[in-house]
């Protein structure tokens, strides 16, 4: 059932990412070249693609992974995602035709998948506070690539990180905010972990 599920969420997450490829390329208004840089360069999609190679092999081992604490880190990331759109990007533009129930699906819908799995699957009281720290380098990470080229390119994939539109001060304090809101999280979902009982499929295999 654990594998049936993983494949089934796996599918929706890699349909999702590859029609926002497709879209993207059809209404590009730079080289194709340009435009798939642009495309990775979206943390929604890299933290989309994440979780869709997750359950990718989840489905195929479920002993590749080691640790527990894997999952709740993806959950960390595409829950900011979710949370980042509704508050901040959601009032900002309103999608039309296809992009419509692809936004939906990359920002509301994949990240309520990546929670239920993780309910239900993750080794939860196993994971640790101290884990934290290492799942803040992929933003770190993210956060140092964008502004990097950003500062020769002139493009930036959110508002709230355009160092053009709204200077280095507003963008770093952005940062950091959100820097403190993964961290937050992180420590909210490890708590809630050790809240719930154990279920029986977190049991059995090591993530």
């Amino acid at each position: 059932m654990r594998k049936k599920i993983a494949l089934f969420f796996s599918c929706i997450i890699w349909l999702s990412v590859a029609l926002q490829l497709y879209l993207m390329l059809q209404n590009r208004v730079v080289s194709v070249p340009e435009t798939l840089v642009r495309f990775f360069s979206f943390f929604t999609i890299l933290t989309n693609t994440v979780a869709a190679v997750y359950f990718t092999v989840q489905f195929r081992s479920m002993h590749l992974l080691s640790g527990p604490g894997s999952l709740t880190a993806i959950t960390v990331y595409i829950t900011i995602v979710g949370l980042v759109y509704q508050i901040v990007l959601r009032p900002l533009w309103q999608p039309v035709g296809l992009q419509k129930p692809v936004d939906e699906m990359l920002h509301s819908v994949n990240p309520l998948l990546v929670i239920v799995y993780w309910y239900e699957f993750e080794a939860r009281k196993q994971v640790q506070y101290r884990q934290i720290l290492g799942w803040l380098i992929y933003p770190l990470l993210y956060l140092v690539y964008i502004l990097i080229r950003g500062s020769f390119s002139g493009f930036y994939p959110y508002p709230f990180v355009n160092v053009i539109q709204i200077g280095w001060q507003q963008t770093l304090l952005n940062a950091l905010i959100l820097f403190f809101v993964f961290a937050g999280l992180g420590v909210f979902l490890i708590f809630l972990g050790k809240m719930f009982p154990e279920r029986k499929s977190s049991k059995t295999t090591i993530f």
